[in-house]
């Protein structure tokens, strides 16, 4: 049986796995992000077990990411704002230190992927995976492969319509303010409301605010990329209730314009929570190993 490594590596924490080929998880492990070269060392240490020889090594890496080949910073974690981090080579400590190859896409790159190829959604040939937590990220399967482009998609940042109420917060995005991370982002929730999401009541404005600027969010992506299914991760998506007032507001953006019976007759289908669940980031980095896509 071969096996694979999967790190799901993120600015607040690092996931790290080895599975097999149909995704099944064999062992895993969380700890903190820490200055990189403890961190990525806890990484390597784990993925080294002689019970499970690794093929392959998949990281889904939060970013900017370096993702062209012949670039030389390919395979670098840019202008990150954490400045420990900016400049860091993934693929080389791995790379040498297990003798394997090392496929690198961005965090929210390898869950799309991961819902694509283990999510239930291996008959369709696109879908976005949009993660709402502490920041705003997303990610895109187009005709079977994940998209990339100048750089990789940043979804966060696009520019949306501002909710009739909310019209006195500037946004938290240090570059463009009111972008949908500066707006909607698990950050700016607490930013503008002086507590955590996760505090604020079911009944509150917060809600119908955080689903507008999602639900726009969404709608223009939609008319972008026209994807089969959108899948929402991260911790804001947990609250009950979020995802059927983003549902009828995506509807109400697009008001009939995008004609498909699988947005209009079926958006319950449609605009999902993964079906990886809370496995979706490292299962997706898994998944980068198994396929060894030749980006």
């Amino acid at each position: 049986m071969d096996f694979f490594g999967g790190v799901e590596a993120g600015g607040t924490k690092f996931v790290c796995a080895i599975g097999t080929g149909d995704g099944k998880i064999m062992k895993k492990t969380t700890f903190p992000t820490g200055l990189p070269a403890e961190t990525i060392g806890k990484a390597i240490d784990f993925l080294k077990d002689e019970r499970f020889p690794l093929t392959a090594v998949g990281i889904g890496s939060f970013g900017p990411l370096d993702l062209h080949r012949n670039s030389p910073t390919y395979g670098m974690i840019t202008k990150t704002p954490k400045k420990h981090w900016q400049f860091v080579d993934l693929i080389k400590p791995f790379g040498q230190a297990l003798g394997i190859p090392v496929v690198l896409d961005t965090d929210v790159n390898a869950a799309a992927f991961g819902e694509a190829v283990w999510g239930g959604a291996d008959k369709l040939e696109s879908l976005i995976y949009l993660t709402v937590g502490t920041g705003i990220g997303g990610g895109a399967v187009v005709n079977g492969r994940l998209l990339h482009g100048l750089v990789h998609p940043e979804m966060g940042h696009i520019r949306i319509p501002r909710h009739p109420e909310d019209k006195d917060f500037a946004g938290i995005c240090p570059f463009h303010g009111d972008c949908l991370e500066g707006m909607a982002s698990g950050a700016s929730m607490a930013a503008r409301w002086g507590v955590s999401a996760e505090t604020i009541p079911a009944n509150h404005l917060a809600w119908d605010i955080e689903a507008h600027y999602i639900a726009a969010g969404i709608a223009d992506l939609i008319c972008v990329l026209s994807p089969e299914r959108v899948v929402l991760g991260g911790g804001v998506m947990k609250h009950p209730g979020l995802l059927d007032q983003i549902r009828k507001r995506t509807l109400n953006f697009l008001n009939g314009y995008i004609y498909s019976e699988t947005i209009t007759e079926r958006i319950e289908t449609f605009i999902v929570q993964p079906a990886l669940g809370d496995q979706v980031g490292v299962l997706g980095s898994i998944a980068l190993a198994v396929k060894q896509i030749d980006f």
